[in-house]
């Protein structure tokens, strides 16, 4: 089971924004610096804002060192790990980026790609996420609903995200959307933050770890990290990533995805068709 981050009785809630804007106070930084003061006025919770333009984040190189060795072995040494740290030592993490391209922005991606370890190996569990979306006219939901995808894959509770215009010259009018809209997600948030740090899981997070365990028992060699990693979490053995109790009915599905994962096609490990 992964840890919560231990507090102290009293110690307020610490929850890190990851700000994928270069542009320091820009509407992206704007918007996560309101949400953060939002939250803190509940009493309870103490913000930081990390600015990923401020770290050196390379762009990964698709050697792969990171699934089968370990993600010490990456060969990029820079500021990663201290960004990871900083969501370690976090209750709660908010991803915030411009809608750049129909997508998240590019120091934004960088930084999730070089965490793409951690979605075989999840290890924010029992901490909550939420996004923040800025964009100038559409299809922030789609970012939106990726980054809550990314969050659920990593391990985080996960909790709606809001998408905010701000096109410019923003009117009056769009500045109190802006704040009632990040006003609302603060208090969600902030719900979530009160709620047990491990709820029982949905009927879909328990299938996907019955089924991503079938695949890494049948298929992943005993010497790569990905094996290790669910055999010292004791989860090749649990009901799920962490200690709960499942309902006849969630447990009944368990055992179904256990078995059809191991007698199905889906998780045959595939081989190279020798050429003629």
């Amino acid at each position: 089971m992964d840890a919560t981050t231990v507090r102290a009785e009293g110690e307020p809630k610490k929850v890190l924004a990851l700000v994928g804007s270069g542009h320091r106070g820009g509407a992206t930084f704007t918007a996560a610096a309101k949400f953060l003061d939002n939250l803190e006025s509940f009493g309870d919770v103490r913000g930081e804002i990390a600015v990923l333009s401020d770290y050196d984040l390379r762009t990964c190189r698709g050697c792969k060192a990171c699934f089968d060795r370990g993600e010490e072995r990456c060969p990029l040494r820079d500021d990663r790990d201290v960004l990871i740290q900083k969501m370690d030592d976090a209750d709660a993490v908010v991803f915030a980026s411009p809608n750049y391209s129909w997508q998240v922005s590019g120091l934004m991606k960088v930084f999730l790609d070089r965490l793409g370890f951690a979605f075989h190996r999840p290890r924010f569990h029992g901490k909550s996420a939420t996004s923040i979306v800025v964009q100038g006219i559409m299809l922030g939901g789609r970012i939106r609903k990726y980054l809550e995808f990314v969050e659920g894959g990593l391990g985080f509770k996960v909790v709606k995200g809001s998408v905010v215009k701000t096109l410019e010259p923003m009117t009056d009018k769009a500045v109190r959307q802006m704040d009632d809209a990040l006003a609302e997600q603060s208090r969600r948030f902030h719900d979530q933050l009160l709620r047990p740090a491990y709820p029982a899981p949905s009927l879909f997070a328990l299938m996907m770890f019955r089924m991503s365990r079938t695949g890494i028992r049948l298929n992943a060699p005993q010497d790569k990290r990905d094996w290790g990693y669910y055999r010292d979490k004791g989860w090749f053995e649990s009901d799920y990533y962490y200690p709960t109790r499942l309902n006849p009915l969630k447990r009944a599905v368990g055992a179904l995805a256990d078995w059809a994962g191991a007698h199905t096609s889906a998780f045959a490990v595939a081989k190279e068709v020798p050429e003629p």
